[in-house]
């Protein structure tokens, strides 16, 4: 369900860590920006931190794209048949189509940021 869509500031503790479908391990997000907790129609913001051994299974979307940005530790990017450990700084770019997954294989949480849009992998217009 679609919360009310109307500007605001929220502290980030207000919103509770989920662990989404298809993620295991302790891999973990805050929807910060999201339909179900701001409205959004175009953008889905999250943090993400994922323990140590924790992982998205590979995947791809239709017609979204996804923007990774590692704020904290290491973890392995996979992207089509390319393995590549991403640290700190690293940007993610995923056109729709690519298959990917991350995994946390360091020894510290992997933190990031993940803007995916549109916010739904519908391939009929909204």
């Amino acid at each position: 369900m679609a919360a009310e869509r109307k500007a605001f500031v929220r502290p980030i503790a207000e919103v509770p860590w989920r662990q989404f479908p298809n993620h295991f391990g302790g891999a973990l997000s805050k929807p910060l920006v999201h339909p179900e907790t701001a409205g959004s129609r175009h953008i889905d913001y999250r943090i993400s931190m994922y323990q140590p051994m924790a992982y998205v299974e590979r995947h791809k979307h239709l017609v979204q794209e996804q923007v990774y940005h590692v704020l904290e530790g290491e973890g392995l990017m996979e992207i089509g048949d390319e393995r590549r450990v991403v640290r700190k700084h690293d940007v993610i770019f995923l056109p729709p189509g690519v298959e990917h997954a991350i995994h946390n294989t360091g020894l510290e949480d992997l933190v990031f940021l993940v803007v995916t849009s549109p916010v739904t992998d519908d391939e009929t217009p909204a």
